[in-house]
């Protein structure tokens, strides 16, 4: 580590490491599915109340932006994010 003196205070230079996106699939049968249910079938949430939690505090990107809305459609092709996970939503006939 490089250590520099900055208004009298010492300050380090550390080096951080991104974790690669990791994609993944999630089939649905239906025409679309709400975020968070999107969120528990995946199993990015481990129950509704922790998917609801995650999208109040603005953690999910839907489609690279965003979301708040824990009802929001997600329709085959919509991708969303949660840390280094990311979730294309698909068609399940098409996984097949």
């Amino acid at each position: 580590m490089d250590e520099k003196e900055f208004a009298g205070r010492k300050i380090r230079k550390i080096k951080v490491k991104l974790l690669e996106m990791e994609e993944k699939k999630l089939p649905v049968t239906t025409p679309f599915i709400k975020l968070d249910a999107a969120l528990k079938f995946s199993g990015a949430a481990e129950t509704g109340g922790h998917a609801k939690l995650l999208v109040e505090e603005g953690r999910i990107r839907v489609n690279g932006e965003p979301c708040l809305q824990r009802g929001k459609k997600l329709y085959p092709g919509d991708t969303f994010e949660y840390k280094n996970l990311r979730f294309t939503v698909t068609a399940a006939d098409e996984d097949q």
